[in-house]
């Protein structure tokens, strides 16, 4: 999901009159999901998209002008045709359904979005449920059981507590007898490397390509270094137990040891597993697995602390090369995610 205050922020330093359009729905193949947004500013200033360019995009900016003069929101659907499907790279079009709505940027709805942004900074999900009836009522809930705003009636606010966070993805729902857009803004991940051997170099690109924030951990310059990570967001050179302290390790977090040291291993995986971090993982074969998994126990971690560990990490695909096993490493971190979304 794009960092949707950071956007409204830079265009309320140049724009007073803005339209928003929302993605809701689509239907066949479609490039972007439900959530995508775009800003039309009146000045014809374009930010963000609902497709990925093309004529579909040019009728939304369109619509959001009549928006702007008009000062009241509007729901649209529009098809995909063959020559805008082609034009975006899909062999056939779909349908997309859109809120194109005019925006007061010191309203509560721009209020919600910072405070989206702060959960987001914490390392917590959000949920925006707008009414498709009525889109001027919104009701935000927080990860942590925190809400504001309302949908207009305590029933359908309950109905959306329930379901806001179960599908882990933005989309339509009919809740109560009306239609409402849960807008899920879920933290980027973050993968923590303790370790800057050469299993985690491949790793390293490979998650950044999946979206990952991702930090290198070592105490040796000469491997934990820009000339071999160069992709890296955030190289830290210290005592891995101490810089694991640090780091804010929540469930969007996943932590991967790529070393084999039990004086690094045993007090790093102790902190992680102390903490809420989404996935564990160890680099080694069973039987070393076994044996730090045991260290563990004797300094007192429950079982229910041990079954977190993955280890051996990553899938088993028959992964032998670096490449192959950082591969299989990320999948199994993704299949983790997927698992804590259902």
């Amino acid at each position: 999901m794009e960092q949707v205050y950071s956007q409204l922020e830079a265009l309320g330093k140049s724009e007073r009159r803005v339209a928003m359009a929302t993605l809701i729905g689509t239907r066949g193949a479609t490039p972007k999901k439900e959530g995508a947004k775009m800003w039309v500013g009146a000045d014809g200033q374009v930010r963000g998209s609902v497709t990925i360019g093309g004529c579909v995009d040019a009728k939304v900016i369109a619509e959001a002008e009549t928006v702007l003069s008009a000062g009241a929101a509007r729901r649209l659907s529009m098809a995909l045709g063959d020559e805008d499907a082609w034009e975006i790279g899909l062999s056939c079009g779909g349908t997309v359904e859109l809120l194109v709505e005019p925006l007061d940027l010191e309203g509560a709805l721009v209020r919600m979005y910072r405070r989206i942004a702060g959960e987001i900074e914490q390392g917590r999900a959000a949920c925006l449920v707008r009414s498709l009836r009525d889109p001027a009522q919104s009701l935000l809930l927080l990860q942590g059981g925190e809400s504001e705003g309302t949908l207009g009636t305590p029933e359908l606010d309950r109905a959306a507590r329930e379901i806001a966070f179960a599908r882990g993805a933005s989309r339509s729902e009919t809740i109560a007898g009306e239609e409402a857009f849960f807008e899920l803004h879920t933290p980027r991940p973050h993968l923590v490397l303790v370790g800057a051997g050469h299993i985690s170099m491949p790793l390293v690109p490979l998650a950044r390509t999946l979206g990952f924030r991702t930090t290198v951990i070592d105490a040796r310059p000469r491997f934990a270094n820009r000339e071999r990570f160069p992709e890296v967001d955030e190289i830290k050179v210290g005592i891995a137990s101490e810089i694991i302290g640090q780091i804010r390790l929540v469930p969007s977090t996943a932590v991967v040891l790529t070393v084999h040291d039990y004086k690094v291993e045993v007090p790093v995986l102790k902190a992680a597993l102390a903490s809420s971090a989404g996935y564990v993982g160890m680099l080694g074969n069973k039987r070393r697995g076994k044996a730090v998994l045991e260290m563990l126990r004797e300094q007192g971690l429950s079982e229910e602390q041990l079954a977190r560990v993955h280890v051996p990490l990553g899938l088993d695909i028959g992964a032998q090369s670096a490449a192959e096993i950082a591969l299989s490493a990320l999948g199994q971190i993704i299949a983790e995610r997927g698992r804590g979304r259902e």
